[in-house]
């Protein structure tokens, strides 16, 4: 019997327009009887099956890793590729270019990069940890990886996304116990940069066959409870700071100007001590020439020492009265109470 879709098509048309449907197709096979045909169709079938469970495509990006009876036998890469139908090999897809990522101390409301979250339940005692001065701090944090070696993340570690989240943890609990609050509130980005070596390191020597891409601290701080007495001290610090600034102002204007007074001073004195050495030294080697030229000739230098002296002297007196050596009473020529004068 000849299959004949459109004279169905049109008997369904005739009844309501309505579209032949699945029993109508299945009807129309039982009537079609070739010979060999259910032998056939059955054959086609299995053709079917078998080149489905043959062949399989693995995406760019992606490998598969493939299974025989639950043995690992190989790596199948981007591309068709084929393997033993009904179930003898399993083919398990994994991405190396896809970026997941865990969450620690908190909740977003995407995951945009897969991964899994921690129980909100569980958020607030992840993210509290102890600083190296015995203070509490509220640490979320973000980590982001890559499967880098397939056969290790699928076969050599049991749950390597739990493995990842404890080792995380750790890591961070290690890296934060060894900075002051101070610094973990501060300095973000050198703790993640640590924290992601460290958690790098314990991966490897599990072989979990992640690859950490980055470590994203958040905004750390305190818990809420004893914020406003961190702030107070907070605040107490800052005013701290400032004097000491201020001090240290004041010291660096006063110390250098009583050390450049002081140097002043130093050096005043220094010359001042240079210039009465150098006199003296002149008065000293002046007398001694003096004193050579008086004894050579004692009346001739005698003399010249008088009248030198005269000549320095007689300038600075006002009034002068020369006497005669043999006058014998020098009152009558002088009208003292008139003239008011002063003998010189």
């Amino acid at each position: 019997m000849a299959w004949d879709w459109e004279k169905l098509n049109r008997q369904h048309q005739q009844q309501g327009g309505a579209p032949p449907q699945m029993e109508d197709l299945i009807n129309q096979l039982k009537r079609l009887k070739p010979p060999g045909g259910s032998l056939l169709i059955l054959l086609f079938i299995v053709i079917l099956l078998i080149g489905y469970s043959v062949f399989f495509t693995i995406e760019s990006g992606s490998v598969g890793v493939v299974q025989r009876f639950g043995k690992f036998v190989r790596i199948a890469e981007p591309g068709p590729n084929f393997k033993w139908p009904f179930g003898i090999e399993k083919v398990t897809k994994v991405s190396q270019e896809r970026v997941y990522k865990e969450e620690f101390g908190f909740q977003s409301n995407r995951n945009d990069y897969g991964g899994r979250y921690t129980a909100a339940s569980d958020t607030e005692s992840v993210a509290l940890m102890l600083t190296g001065d015995l203070n509490v701090a509220v640490v979320p944090w973000i980590v982001q990886y890559r499967i880098k070696d397939p056969y290790s993340y699928l076969f050599k570690v049991k749950d390597p996304n739990g493995l990842l989240r404890d080792l995380s943890e750790s890591s961070m609990r290690l890296v934060v116990g060894d900075r002051s609050i101070n610094e973990v509130i501060t300095k973000r980005d050198e703790i993640a940069v640590e924290a992601q070596q460290v958690l790098q390191q314990e991966l490897d020597k599990a072989e979990t066959g992640i690859t950490i891409v980055t470590v994203e601290m958040k905004k750390t701080n305190v818990p809420e409870p004893v914020q406003p007495s961190f702030n107070e001290v907070n605040q107490a610090t800052q005013e701290k700071e400032k004097l000491i600034y201020q001090a240290n102002e004041d010291y660096n204007k006063a110390i250098p100007a009583a050390k450049g007074e002081a140097e002043r001073t130093i050096k005043a004195a220094e010359g001042y001590a240079l210039d009465r050495i150098n006199r003296a030294k002149g008065d000293a080697a002046r007398f001694r020439d003096l004193y050579a030229e008086y004894a050579k000739a004692k009346d001739v230098t005698k003399r010249r020492l008088y009248l030198e002296s005269l000549q320095e002297l007689l300038p600075k007196i006002n009034r002068k009265y020369i006497v005669d050596a043999n006058q014998k009473n020098l009152l009558p020529l002088l009208n003292l109470g008139k003239n008011g004068g002063e003998l010189k």
